[in-house]
């Protein structure tokens, strides 16, 4: 049920919540957008079915969402999580004061599973740079090493 932004109800909703973020989730997009995270590619207020997730990177299948106390031990929560499982998304949550008091903690965590994460589609995966920091040089080999 992906991909229902087309849909005109769904996208003034979605454009109505990026409008109205909270504290915590202002904070969090100020440091995701622009693939200011390690190169991830993040959108917010993203329609999945009929649920729409705070913060998802694609490429990476991850959903992020930012929490108040509504959300302890939410019956709902679960099932939405479950579904959006279903649909091949990993959640990651956090609370709204865990953003706002450890923003550096949360970004850390989030990019350690950014970079466990198996990508569905590696054409989507931040490339990452040789040894020689320029993209195009292969890792020594084992028997190059051994030369050394």
């Amino acid at each position: 049920m992906r991909g229902s932004h087309g849909d005109p109800k769904i996208r003034k909703r979605a454009r109505g919540l990026r409008a109205q973020p909270t504290d915590a989730e202002a904070r969090l997009w100020s440091r995701l957008r622009d693939r200011r995270l390690g190169g991830f590619k993040f959108v917010r207020q993203y329609a999945i079915g009929q649920y729409f997730a705070d913060f998802v990177c694609r490429e990476a299948m991850l959903i992020v969402e930012v929490d108040g106390g509504q959300h302890s031990a939410s019956a709902s929560d679960a099932r939405r999580t479950r579904y959006l499982n279903d649909q091949g998304f990993s959640v990651l949550r956090f609370w709204n004061n865990e953003v706002i008091e450890n923003t550096d903690g949360v970004l850390e965590a989030l990019l350690l599973t950014l970079h466990n994460c198996p990508s569905p589609d590696w054409r989507f995966a931040p490339a990452t740079l040789s040894p020689e920091g320029r993209g195009d040089a292969a890792a020594p080999s084992e028997h190059d090493l051994k030369d050394q």
